[in-house]
């Protein structure tokens, strides 16, 4: 049977992102190339706040996947956070909806003109993420090849009518979660598309040890821990005010440990230990030295570091706010989940005062993530639906 050649199309393909749908693209290309020739069609950029372009431009290589970069035509404007305040505040036509498309970006012409150029290269085109324009933009020049990983959350752009028509064009959806799938159909009414449950597998290192990491780092104390952007989309801000309040009322002897690139000020405190962008290697290894993972974001498809905390046997305490993450701790009973500054410091607490129950949770949720989220699994799933779209 003759080799097929697949075409992942994300905004951003780059070892520095160690989190979200930009990870799961790349660890994704690099599982497929069992079954196929992987291709990835991406932008020269590092930085989604900018899109600046960092790489050089042409083709490379990366644990054999084949990168195709391609300038993007114009950095992000310094004020956009304030203008998308802006344009949901006011009424906008549809033309103003798609200039906000293309200006929130990643655009570049350039990348666009290559999948319109390649459509008889390749055998399917798999979009990550429905907000960027390389998918909004690229996934209607080669519909009938298309497949979409929208990784959509509940919030307010996926209900932009410019949106609405992407989801009816492709081939097949991939959806991460039944409640994803659910949300889409409910907001795009696109039932009478093809549309598959498959979720995220997880890249877990052969050796992690949680005594390494606070040896490196000069930890004694119990800490909870953060993983991913740092930024007020991701609910850090509340986070951070929750466990500083906790921590004034309680007298304990807890740090907050925070992995990632912070994109907004963190206050100077003693207990709070930003470390910035780490190796996967040092996330697995905090993971298993942690006492539980937190998860504050509203907004989220699937949560991945979730997944890897259970993979590593500990607890998630959840922003219950976030359906999908909420109902991820339900369907594992892997972890617990908050509301209000009340909550978060109940059930902080017990979790930090029953040893037993973390340990509990914590082997509920490794066993969900082992049994529905491992690499075997997940591309029995792709190559399942690649023998369906053609024909054999």
């Amino acid at each position: 049977m003759k080799r097929r050649k697949i075409a992942i199309v994300v905004q951003r393909y780059v070892e520095e992102v160690n989190g979200g749908a930009e990870l799961h693209a790349r660890w994704l290309a690099e599982h497929m190339l069992s079954q196929a020739e992987v291709h990835v069609i991406t932008t020269c950029a590092v930085d989604y706040g900018t899109w600046a372009n960092v790489y050089p431009g042409g083709e490379s290589e990366l644990n054999g996947v084949q990168l195709h970069r391609f300038a993007v035509d114009a950095p992000r404007a310094a004020d956009m956070y304030e203008r998308t305040e802006a344009f949901f505040l006011r009424e906008h036509t549809l033309f103003d909806e798609l200039q906000w498309v293309k200006d929130q970006g990643p655009y570049s012409t350039p990348l666009l003109d290559y999948i319109c150029e390649s459509r008889a290269r390749f055998d399917f085109f798999i979009f990550f993420t429905y907000l960027y324009a390389p998918t909004f933009f690229g996934l209607p020049l080669v519909s009938e090849k298309a497949i979409l990983v929208p990784t959509a959350h509940d919030e307010p752009y996926i209900k932009l009518p410019a949106y609405r028509s992407l989801f009816h064009l492709p081939q097949v959806i991939v959806y991460n979660t039944e409640s994803e799938m659910a949300h889409v159909h409910k907001i795009t009414g696109n039932r009478n598309v093809p549309g598959i449950v498959v979720g995220i597998g997880i890249n877990v290192p052969a050796d992690v040890s949680g005594e390494r990491f606070r040896q490196k780092y000069d930890l004694d104390e119990d800490f909870v821990l953060y993983v991913g952007r740092i930024h007020e989309s991701k609910n850090v801000p509340e986070l951070l005010d929750h466990f500083l309040r906790y921590q004034m009322e309680s007298g304990r002897q807890l740090k907050l440990i925070l992995l990632g690139r912070a994109e907004i000020t963190i206050p100077q405190h003693p207990d709070l230990l930003p470390l910035g962008f780490v190796t996967e290697q040092d996330k697995f290894d905090a993971m298993c030295a942690a006492s539980l993972l937190v998860v504050p974001s509203l907004y989220e498809s699937s949560s991945m570091v979730a997944l890897e905390a259970w993979r590593m046997n500990i607890p998630v305490l959840a922003n219950g706010r976030c359906t999908v993450v909420k109902q991820q701790c339900q369907k594992s009973n892997g972890g617990l989940y908050y509301f209000t500054y009340d909550d978060f410091a109940m059930a902080l607490s017990t979790l930090l005062d029953h040893a037993p129950l973390r340990h509990k949770l914590g082997s509920q949720g490794r066993k969900f993530a082992a049994g529905r989220y491992d690499w075997e699994i997940i591309m029995a799933k792709y190559q399942a639906m690649f023998e369906t779209l053609s024909g054999n």
